[in-house]
């Protein structure tokens, strides 16, 4: 079963790995979009572990919403109220449980992901977040360590796509060739979730 305890160190994790992978996915969306996702994320983040260890929520449901709110009070663009829709859409599904299952998680963070799309307009092969989570939120139900390679693989899969949402859409047949930032950073915080109940090979 996961509590409150393990959620926070989840998103414990991801602020250290997104802190960790900043200049990198910056460096990805210098190719293809504004050159912050990056540094907005490193902000959200930050403001995520400090509000979580300054009054940590007893329940799992209250971690994600709590992080959710914080990104979306502190991340600019898309990203904050994307980020923001999927923890606090998940959080929601979470309920007030002291104590949640594998499969509890797996099927709110579907709903959190459905969020995404609907909130974005966007589907799976549009170049974005979604094709990391989507295959991600589908595989945690076989495990933690095949959500991390399904995000994995969805993120490296957005190579040869055509972006169709967002900034990088703008650039038509030249946004082919670069790895999306927004899946990219969806895979990190998945595989946090993974190394967090200890699977190993890594946080990204």
């Amino acid at each position: 079963m996961l509590d409150a305890d393990f959620f926070h160190r989840w998103m414990t994790r991801t602020a250290a790995s997104v802190d960790r992978e900043a200049a990198h996915l910056t460096e990805l969306d210098s190719a293809i979009g504004d050159a912050d996702h990056g540094s907005n994320l490193q902000r959200g983040f930050t403001a995520v572990s400090a509000a979580l260890d300054k009054e940590p929520p007893q329940t799992p449901g209250a971690v994600l919403m709590l992080a959710g709110r914080q990104l979306i009070s502190t991340v600019g663009g898309a990203s904050g109220p994307l980020y923001g829709t999927l923890l606090r859409r998940t959080g929601k599904e979470l309920g007030d449980a002291p104590t949640v299952t594998v499969e509890e998680l797996a099927r709110a963070l579907g709903a959190g992901v459905a969020a995404v799309a609907q909130l974005g307009g966007a589907q799976a092969g549009d170049k974005t977040m979604l094709d990391a989570l989507l295959p991600a939120a589908e595989a945690l139900g076989t495990s933690f360590e095949a959500a991390r390679d399904a995000a994995r693989a969805g993120a490296l899969a957005t190579v040869p796509m055509q972006a169709r949402k967002g900034r990088a859409s703008y650039l038509g047949e030249r946004s082919i060739g670069h790895q999306d930032p927004g899946a990219t950073s969806a895979a990190l915080l998945i595989a946090a979730l993974a190394a967090t109940d200890g699977a190993t090979g890594g946080d990204a």
